[in-house]
């Protein structure tokens, strides 16, 4: 589908649709899960916008909600009835000079459990949009599997330190099954420093040691560089050493699932490493970043690597807004539970305050991530 973007050399426009595309999907599916639940909860929905500022087209579906594309396609929103603004902070005003019927039809008249439902609903739209595509993608493709053998030790390296030798098969490390070999990667890659209960089997027998994977800057294919934990052993690749596997509609699901839970898992494991200073914030990269990234897959990868990024992102935009600040929907749902603890909400003036510092403190990691994305990408010169 992205074939044509190759002419243009890897220019601007190579680089800026794909990341179009996978943003576009990304927060549409969010922002249809809020809309579908506001929906069944009975809540009036003004308007349903794809881009932010100037409205370029919509129009109006027979239920009152104004669908409209904007000028500046870097995220979207809903706007229930009853909305201050596009963060869905209350315009107590607006509320208080409603009538009995539009009352009742306003997202901030509901009762908790249905707030805190439609607010819930946009990450869980993310979570599942990225199941779908994974899901979709083994039915369909399938995967290609190295049998998890270790063919080569590297000298001097985690792996010889803790005595793995060529011929073993890795079965198990901390606890976790291993499959494949790309589950060794996915494991040691995210496990710099930390040390790893591998248990081996050496010719039928088992055996277990410990290994402390190496912290090593790589760069990727796309010319993206990359701290990650390195055993030191490899797989031969030749076809013969690769087997197809193929999945029916359940198991397909199921290998969904778990490929999401790992996106969740590895998020959470990064923000917990720059929060305890383990692994480097220079790594955390903001828009410009991911139209590199986008554009750099769609015109070497091709459109279904381009789609398994979506869903990559789609959960990390899910992750994203689960966390507790305000602005975000974790942020709404933390106020919700206080509501739940204290019986009754919180003031107007607290959590106008807190919309505040909610968004002075989104502003503040997207300035670092942009920085981050400038300085790595030498876009200063």
């Amino acid at each position: 589908m992205f074939d044509f973007l190759s002419g243009f050399g890897g220019g601007a426009l190579g680089y800026i649709l794909p990341f179009l595309f996978v943003l576009t999907v990304v927060v549409f599916f969010h922002e249809l899960g809020h809309f579908l639940v506001a929906r069944w909860c009975g809540v009036k929905v003004d308007a349903f916008s794809v881009g932010f500022g100037p409205e370029l087209f919509g129009w109006n579906d027979r239920h009152g909600t104004r669908w409209r594309v904007a000028a500046i396609p870097l995220g979207g929103y809903v706007r229930f009835h009853g909305d201050d603004n596009a963060a869905s902070a209350p315009d107590q005003e607006k509320i208080a000079q409603m009538s009995a019927g539009e009352r009742a039809v306003s997202f901030h008249a509901k009762p908790l459990w249905q707030r805190a439902a439609v607010v819930a609903a946009g990450p869980v739209a993310n979570f599942i949009l990225a199941i779908v595509i994974f899901a979709g993608i083994f039915a369909i493709a399938g995967e290609y599997v190295r049998p998890a053998t270790v063919d080569t030790v590297q000298e001097d390296s985690a792996a010889s330190r803790a005595g793995i030798q060529p011929g073993d098969v890795i079965r198990t490390i901390n606890g976790k099954t291993i499959d494949s070999f790309s589950d060794i990667q996915r494991i040691v890659s995210a496990s710099a420093g930390d040390t790893l209960e591998i248990v081996l089997d050496r010719g039928g027998e088992t055996i277990t040691v410990s290994a402390v994977p190496d912290l090593r800057e790589i760069e990727d294919r796309f010319g993206n560089k990359h701290n990650i934990g390195l055993l030191g052993v490899s797989s031969d690749a030749d076809a013969d050493n690769v087997q197809h596997v193929s999945y029916s509609v359940p198991a397909a699901v199921a290998k969904g699932m778990r490929e999401t839970w790992f996106v969740v898992e590895r998020t959470i494991s990064f923000i917990g490493g720059i929060v305890t200073g383990k692994d480097d914030a220079s790594q955390l990269g903001g828009p410009i970043r991911i139209a590199q990234i986008s554009g750099d897959v769609a015109q070497q990868a091709g459109f279904a690597a381009l789609v398994s990024l979506t869903a990559i992102l789609s959960v990390s935009i899910g992750l994203l807004n689960l966390f507790p600040v305000p602005m975000l929907d974790g942020g709404h749902l933390l106020f919700y539970g206080i509501e739940a603890l204290r019986g009754r909400p919180l003031s107007a003036r607290a959590e106008d305050i807190s919309y505040r510092i909610g968004l002075a403190l989104v502003l503040m990691l997207m300035l670092f991530a942009t920085w981050n994305d400038i300085t790595n990408l030498n876009l200063l010169g």
